[in-house]
């Protein structure tokens, strides 16, 4: 089998094949999670709005993909409180909220949700407008480093047997003279050396881009690109603790605020990105303030503005429209459309990674030996061992966020590190010791890769961590095979992509 995509679909997918005893091979145009998987707001949640909208079943679908992950990835999904303020002139009320979440906690079988008068909410979130105030509900959902969720996913099949190829990309949907599939071709986009694939099914797991290896079958049936776009604040600017959910004063549309990695993230915008699919994708001046605006709004004496933002960045939801809908309205369920071997899967949720994946290989398995069916019991991820007794000076929680994010690997990376290496890059909640250890590890391409995705301080500090890129150089010099003039090179091309992709545009 060839799966075609390395975001959460196909990493999904691949993993699930694996399990399944098939041989496959994953090929990612870019790197693995460049584009939707490593972009989005990092939330395993249930989708509380979806109850809005009538899309119980989603939703309903949601939680029980979020319970699972909470219970099979500690580490890596983690439970993260949410406040929801309630005010007298904005925003829903309390009565609906109440209805809202109570079905909520239903769905995941457990009371989560509480409501706070106006003084206890305040202090829960200092700062914020108390005019009009009348208290708040807190509840919970979970967050995830969604580029080491895929990486995770990746490492295992490849542990398993599978192989996963990143800047490789599939030039042709191969067919023999009955038309059926015989595989794909396909293109190193670093050096242009290509190759042909031989498979009975290929599957097209390329989310925002799926329709430039098949078109839908479905009339008037279409992907609608729509852009979400984050800016990334330092975590001493706001005393926010909890994931706060705001409401935009100008079209009432949901926002929040979020701890997330040592830092604060504010999103997420949501609206058609009308640029096409080739390039870059980059927020623009107008949502960058419409974000601002918002958090401005809720906390009116701590004049925050865009000068305050460390980073930026924007992704494109895979999401599939019939209708002239506003974005915010448009279905997130996903499609499975099969044409003799090729299988697309489509939309969909992060959180429901492991539904598309199912789908998509039970309508390739008439295509398969024995009709195989995917294996939906097994936890997602192999056990990662328990916290072990040497801890070298390292906290429960750091111990379990490894474990989560590297697996097996953990371990090892932590007993190989100099002390000195078992610290903080400042600002974050990343090790020193991770860089080296990812950079051996994942199929590094460019110092992009390494500091955007296999860890993430590409996005939580200022320019980039353009501070630190020496000791980077250092750390990670002996296990990369790259020379001073590659080095150079890959500093000022990083500094270039960071300045055009995810610096604050002011």
């Amino acid at each position: 089998m060839i799966v075609a995509g390395g975001g959460i679909t196909g990493a999904g997918v691949l993993r699930e094949a694996v399990r399944m005893g098939l041989r496959a091979v994953l090929v990612e145009k870019n790197d693995f999670a460049w584009g939707t998987s490593s972009r989005s707001s990092k939330l395993v949640h249930g989708g509380l709005r979806y109850l809005k909208q009538g899309r119980l079943h989603l939703t309903w679908e949601s939680v029980r993909h979020r319970q699972r992950l909470l219970a099979e990835a500690p580490g890596l999904v983690e439970p993260i409180g949410f406040l929801m303020p309630v005010y007298s002139k904005r925003g829903p009320g309390r009565w609906s909220l109440e209805a809202g979440l109570t079905l909520y906690d239903l769905m995941a079988g457990r009371r989560y949700h509480h409501y706070y008068g106006a003084g206890a909410f305040s202090e829960l979130v200092p700062g914020i407008d108390k005019g009009g105030l009348c208290g708040g509900f807190g509840f919970m959902d979970a967050q995830v480093d969604d580029a080491r969720l895929v990486l995770r996913l990746i490492d295992e099949s490849v542990q398993k047997g599978a192989a996963a190829l990143n800047y490789t990309s599939v030039t042709e949907i191969r067919r023999d003279e009955r038309g059926e599939v015989s595989g794909a071709s396909v293109v190193d986009t670093s050096t242009g050396q290509t190759m042909f694939l031989s498979a009975p099914v290929v599957i097209n797991a390329t989310g925002s881009w799926a329709e430039t290896l098949h078109a839908s079958p479905v009339p008037g049936l279409h992907l609608r690109p729509l852009r979400g776009s984050h800016l990334m604040l330092p975590s001493w600017r706001l005393p926010v603790y909890q994931a706060v959910t705001l409401v935009h004063p100008d079209d009432g549309r949901p926002l929040f605020i979020i701890p997330w990695e040592g830092a604060l993230m504010l999103g997420t915008t949501d609206i058609d990105h009308g640029h096409g699919l080739e390039g870059e994708i980059v927020m623009d001046k107008h949502e960058a303030q419409y974000m601002i605006e918002c958090l401005r709004a809720y906390f009116p004496g701590r004049d925050l503005g865009l000068k305050d933002c460390v980073s930026s960045y924007s992704g494109i939801r895979p999401v599939l429209s019939k209708a002239d809908k506003p974005p915010s309205q448009e279905s997130r369920e996903h499609v499975v459309w099969k044409d003799r071997g090729l299988v697309t899967v489509t939309g969909g949720k992060l959180t429901t990674f492991r539904a598309l994946a199912k789908d998509a290989l039970k309508a390739a398995s008439d295509r398969l030996p024995g009709k195989p069916e995917p294996k939906m019991s097994e936890p997602v991820f192999d056990p990662a061992g328990p916290l072990p007794e040497k801890r070298r000076g390292l906290s429960t929680n750091t111990w379990q966020r490894l474990l989560g994010r590297y697996g097996q690997m953990a371990g090892q990376m932590v007993m190989r590190a100099e002390k000195k290496d078992l610290s903080f890059i400042p600002g974050t909640l990343t090790l020193w010791a991770e860089l080296p250890a990812a950079a051996q590890a994942g199929q590094i391409m460019h110092l992009s890769d390494l500091m955007l995705r296999r860890v993430r301080p590409g996005i939580l500090l200022s320019e980039g961590g353009r501070a630190y890129l020496d000791r980077v150089e250092a750390l990670c010099r002996p296990v990369l095979d790259w020379d001073k003039k590659r080095w150079a090179a890959e500093r000022s091309m990083y500094m270039e992509y960071w300045d055009y992709v995810h610096s604050v545009p002011l």
